[in-house]
């Protein structure tokens, strides 16, 4: 599920680039509801470049998404809505954090699987150091900065910032749940094979054995 979840962003723009826009307006339709799907935070796929990011974001070599697409970085309305062109490639219907976070959970997952579901999970605290702390000083100075909270300095994440500090997070949220969740269905289907047993005894009873005395 979780591959197909953060897979399927990246089909919308190969849609868009085979000429199939009314199944690629649907993925992003779909995934704007769960994401904000901004162009500037988003991956480009086809284009002279991977990323557009904001002026503000100072990327050195990069022509940011003002210059790119002549409009307004302020619009965030626009930069919803604006998918991509012939020149400058098509967006990811995920934005760049959200693809990390569940790349993340997705990378996890394969290794729990492949090791037998046998891996212990992480403390309380490694979680909350390596895969809270960062995606929260990140994401929310971000917030905090901006319009119209402009409670701090101005400042805009960058694309590296984002992808690091949310694979953290998908990464160590799964390394830390997946195996609960693992301990936890194994319990349960322990309790309900014991209940089967119980059952296939009771409608199945051994035959009863006589002997002979002689």
């Amino acid at each position: 599920f979780i591959a197909f979840y953060v897979l399927l962003p990246f089909l919308a723009p190969v849609l868009m680039k085979a000429g199939g826009v009314k199944p690629a307006n649907w993925i992003y339709r779909a995934y704007s509801v769960v994401c904000h799907e901004l162009a500037f935070r988003s991956w480009f796929l086809f284009g002279e470049q991977a990323i557009y990011p904001r002026e503000a974001a100072e990327i050195d070599n990069v022509i940011p998404y003002s210059v790119a697409t002549g409009l307004d970085d302020d619009d965030l309305w626009s930069a919803r809505e604006f998918i991509g062109n012939e020149v400058i490639g098509y967006k990811v219907a995920l934005c760049e954090r959200d693809v990390a976070i569940y790349g993340g959970l997705l990378l996890f997952g394969v290794g729990f699987a492949i090791a037998g579901r046998r891996i212990k999970p992480i403390h309380w605290i490694v979680w909350i150091i390596l895969g809270l702390i960062p995606i929260g000083l990140d994401g929310l100075s971000q917030l905090l900065s901006q319009p119209p909270m402009e409670l701090i300095p101005y400042r805009e994440s960058t694309p590296l910032l984002r992808s690091i500090s949310g694979f953290l997070f998908g990464l160590t949220t799964a390394w830390f749940g997946y195996p609960y969740v693992e301990d936890t269905m194994r319990e349960n289907r322990k309790i309900l094979e014991e209940k089967y047993q119980r059952l296939k005894s009771i409608s199945h009873p051994m035959p009863e054995t006589s002997t002979t005395i002689s």
